[in-house]
């Protein structure tokens, strides 16, 4: 079984993952169930930023429950991050540095009307590349970095 991987490594591989990758799965849910979709992210500051229809299931969820989990990565090596919503952003309000970068990896939202970008703030992050990390996978609590493992 391989070596799992140190604190400070996780920590580290979970920011450039979020620094660096662009296709994430996003987990919303509300009074009709569970929804899942693929969809484009860039980072701004702490927060992750991503869009879609503004009349969607996604935002409706999203509204409802205040809350969604991102899954970045495979299932054998993973980013999981339990997000709040900070807000979601009409397309002309968004800043233009973010826009440009979203449609850089996307569909650009200033292209197309009934868009809206979504902001989610990470509250909890787990990273883990198989069973042998499962112990200590947790990086990040109430959206604070750990300076040390827990669970």
């Amino acid at each position: 079984m391989p070596t799992p991987r140190t604190h400070g490594e996780r920590v580290a591989a979970a920011r450039l993952r979020l620094q660096q990758e662009f296709q994430m799965w996003l987990s919303t849910g509300g009074s009709t169930g569970p929804h899942l979709i693929p969809v484009a992210f860039v980072g701004d500051n702490d927060a992750i930023v991503t869009a879609t229809g503004e009349n969607s299931r996604t935002v409706r969820n999203l509204l409802e429950a205040g809350r969604a989990r991102v899954a970045v990565g495979t299932t054998s090596d993973v980013v999981m991050v339990d997000t709040a919503l900070d807000g979601l952003v009409p397309v002309p309000e968004v800043a233009s540095d973010v826009a440009d970068r979203f449609a850089a990896v996307s569909h650009d939202p200033r292209q197309m009307p009934g868009y809206v970008y979504i902001r989610l703030l990470p509250r909890r992050i787990q990273v883990w590349n198989g069973f042998h990390e499962f112990p200590h996978r947790t990086v990040m609590l109430k959206g604070e970095w750990l300076s040390d493992p827990v669970d």
